[in-house]
């Protein structure tokens, strides 16, 4: 008797499976509610409730303070992230840890003959440096972060930037996200989508949008068998 894994069938037929970041594959809550608040203190805002902060994750920083303080701070969208930026060099590491299953999921899928990419708000090199850190970097093909496109999620650019450099159709790529804005942006680039309530968005909200599946986390996109 041998233990072995099953794909789930939302992810059978595709070449690659695309991966959100924060609260998709990592819980970097305790990093990007310092990084917040420092960068609110930086322009002279209180701070704000953790739950208001974290509704804003998967966002461009610049848009997430819109979100939080209205339409009037984004002439100052730029300043904040620079602010934002500096704390996260400081905490953002010891900040974010890898959801229990990713580190198995990410094994599982590349064993399994899978392309594997990131496409995040998140910066690329932070990204890299925390799936180095926990040894999967080699298991990711390629990342887009924020610093790799000009328009952000759910602009579609990163997921479309993402299929031309694995050079795959996008209906081959699979995007796996937390987020309204995920979903949207799969919705957008015509990219099928799988929704995880691991975040602070519900699985109901996810599912307004065209799915193949929601899951409560990334770790079923593999079932457990024995042969």
């Amino acid at each position: 008797m041998t233990n072995d894994f099953s794909l789930h069938p939302a992810i059978s037929d595709a070449k690659a499976v695309l991966f959100d970041f924060d609260f998709t594959l990592a819980d970097s809550s305790v990093g990007i509610i310092a990084c917040m608040n420092y960068a609110l203190d930086k322009i002279g805002l209180p701070h704000r409730p953790d739950a208001d902060i974290l509704a804003t994750v998967g966002l461009y920083i610049p848009d997430a303070l819109v979100e939080m303080e209205g339409e009037k701070y984004r002439p100052r969208g730029m300043e904040f992230m620079s602010y934002f930026t500096e704390k996260a060099d400081e905490v953002m590491m010891d900040g974010t840890r890898l959801y229990d299953g990713s580190a198995h999921i990410l094994r599982t899928l590349r064993s399994a003959g899978l392309v594997i990419g990131v496409v995040s708000t998140k910066y690329r090199y932070r990204i890299e440096a925390i799936l180095d850190r926990d040894g999967l970097l080699d298991r990711v093909s390629s990342i887009v972060g924020g610093e790799d496109v000009e328009r952000h999620k759910p602009h579609p650019e990163g997921l479309i930037t993402m299929a031309s450099r694995l050079n795959l159709a996008i209906p081959d790529c699979v995007y796996v996200g937390d987020s309204e804005v995920d979903a949207r942006a799969a919705q957008s680039a015509d990219m099928p989508f799988i929704g995880v309530s691991s975040g602070t968005t519900t699985a109901a909200a996810l599912g307004k949008y065209p799915n193949r599946a929601i899951l409560d986390g990334v770790n079923q996109l593999t079932s457990k068998g024995r042969s």
